[in-house]
């Protein structure tokens, strides 16, 4: 059974990505109009989405690790690396204002055969050969600035997992509620 399960992850994984991409074309992500709106302020649709699979997830951890049916701490967790998160944050941040893209809606984009996603998907390959070009003299900022404190925010801030989650639930609400007034401001203006 385990070599079927071993033998089949590559596999569920492509079906998997087919799906995550159909899913994010239906909901218009492969369209660097929606996601520049964004950046507008006009339509919140892409950071609703994602604030809400994030909290999503992250409750719904919680809650299989309260039922017992997963360990937490068996959950593999990258080691933070605070400069590098920020110095890369900003740059796939200014990408996306700029392109319209991240890399995900860009793959979705050249799918679905959209000139701008491909001159994008073309930018993303140029700049990861370039990076790994110059990994030597940027190695350094890649592993700069490491949280050693924890893996996870709780542990990290020293906190109870609870109030992490009931802080993410309450910014998620109040990200809905910012950004439907948003939304709303930006469509009477439009018709005005």
């Amino acid at each position: 059974m385990n070599a079927l399960m071993a033998a089949s992850g590559p596999l569920v994984g492509v079906l998997l990505g087919f799906g995550f991409g159909f899913v994010l074309e239906r909901a218009g992500f492969g369209s660097g109009c929606k996601l520049t709106a964004q950046f507008r302020l006009t339509d919140w649709s892409v950071f609703k989405v994602m604030f809400t699979a994030i909290v999503f997830a992250a409750v719904g951890i919680y809650l299989l690790e309260l039922a017992g049916w997963v360990e937490a701490a068996s959950i593999y967790v990258p080691a933070p690396y605070l400069w590098a998160v920020a110095a890369g944050g900003a740059l796939i941040g200014a990408g996306f204002a700029v392109g319209g893209y991240c890399p995900g809606t860009s793959a979705v984009g050249v799918m679905t055969g959209r000139i701008d996603a491909l001159v994008f998907f073309g930018g993303i390959l140029i700049g990861t050969f370039a990076f790994a070009s110059l990994f030597p003299w940027l190695d350094p900022l890649t592993t700069a600035g490491e949280l050693t404190k924890g893996d996870r925010l709780p542990e990290a801030l020293g906190v109870p997992e609870w109030l992490v989650l009931a802080v993410l639930v309450a910014a998620a609400v109040g990200v809905f509620f910012l950004g439907g007034w948003f939304e709303r401001r930006a469509r009477q203006r439009g018709a005005a």
